[in-house]
């Protein structure tokens, strides 16, 4: 090879390599930055709502995790709901699904999952997977009890994706409600560049989703596939309620509509096949709403309790058990705190990623 040949060569493969190789530091950085949640322990008990309560605690993993039980009908025996929270969120922020279920006659449990609310800090970057396996310890508890015949549970936004994935883990779960969605570990990350702000054009964004997805998930040893709310949905058949606000700025509506898509798809495959164990499948969608606090709209309250009270059978009729939900002033409750670290101006967050990686600020 000439000289010049040979300079050629290795300008192209610089040329190759160092994208590749900002791209790489520019994955590792943002798992760093966004994959840890910030813990933000409860400021309200059920109590702040008049509801009774008592702590306990859910083994999970080796992790013993902070929960409410939240008895009904002077703990008569029936169906329980567990409630599973979000991204840095707590089991106080659930208290308003609470509220609307105990008064729709369910048992309750709610937590807070592995490193989030009163739990410590992780050290290792959270996924869906750790959010159903922590569902899956807490339908477990509900199990154990005596007063509980039957189990349902309730997700938001992370705890939705984590509900679903719980739900083809653990058969014996009898419903699931999945608020504010995501569809899956690749497009949430793609929705994080957006909530950021970050200056990337699409061409390079999406491969660069693509890549900042694995290697986020690898700490933890998941595939795309095994923690994606969407092959969740395609596996589960059971009864469920898919609910997203129209103005979810967070989770964009498509991600209920992929997820509606794939479960309608799998279910009549399901029955083509001549399969009488699906259940039903329902979707609600909340003109106006935003990405939380969707119980505070009546239609959300009685959809829900409806649903619930058909798939677990009972205790109240489904139009009862509507009515009672409709009937509850559910708000959200005072919080300071509004929005997640990683997106926000906060030092290490995921704002100042892009000019941290090429060397416009120290990382």
């Amino acid at each position: 090879m000439t000289p010049r040949l040979s300079r050629r060569a290795g300008l192209t493969a610089a040329l190759v390599v160092a994208p590749l190789a900002a791209a790489w530091r520019f994955a590792l950085e943002y798992r760093r930055r966004a994959g840890i949640p910030k813990p933000r322990p409860p400021i309200h008990d059920p109590g702040a709502l008049g509801l009774p309560f008592e702590e306990t605690v859910i083994e999970s993993d080796g992790a013993r995790l902070p929960a409410w039980w939240i008895p009904a009908r002077g703990g008569e025996s029936g169906p329980a709901v567990l409630l599973v929270h979000g991204w840095e969120s707590a089991r106080d922020r659930t208290l308003p699904n609470a509220q609307v279920l105990h008064a729709a006659g369910f048992h309750v449990l709610t937590f807070d999952v592995r490193g989030n609310g009163a739990n410590d800090r992780e050290e290792l970057p959270l996924t869906t997977g750790e959010f159903a396996a922590d569902a899956v310890a807490g339908v477990h508890a509900l199990l154990a009890r005596s007063e509980v015949t039957t189990v349902g549970i309730l997700g938001h936004s992370m705890g939705g994706a984590g509900a679903l994935l719980a739900a083809v883990a653990e058969p014996r779960i009898a419903a699931v409600v999945a608020v504010s969605t995501p569809a899956g570990p690749y497009r949430l990350t793609r929705h994080t560049f957006r909530l950021a702000n970050l200056p990337i054009p699409d061409p390079i964004a999406y491969p660069l989703a693509w890549l900042t997805t694995r290697v986020f998930l690898r700490p933890r040893g998941h595939s795309v596939g095994a923690v994606s709310a969407t092959r969740a949905a395609r596996t589960y058949l059971g009864p469920l309620l898919l609910i997203h606000g129209t103005d979810d700025d967070v989770i964009p509506t498509g991600n209920v509509l992929r997820l509606l898509r794939v479960a309608r798809r799998a279910r009549a495959a399901a029955r083509r096949a001549g399969r009488t164990d699906v259940g039903n499948l329902r979707l609600l969608v909340v003109k106006g709403g935003r990405h939380s606090w969707l119980y505070e709209v009546r239609g959300y309250r009685t959809a829900v309790a409806r649903f619930l009270a058909e798939a677990l059978g009972g205790p109240l009729s489904p139009p009862a058990a509507a009515e009672a939900a409709a009937a509850v002033d559910a708000r959200r409750l005072p919080d300071p705190v509004t929005g997640f670290s990683a997106v926000e101006d906060e030092p290490g967050g995921v704002k100042g990623l892009v000019g941290a990686v090429v060397g416009r600020k120290p990382v």
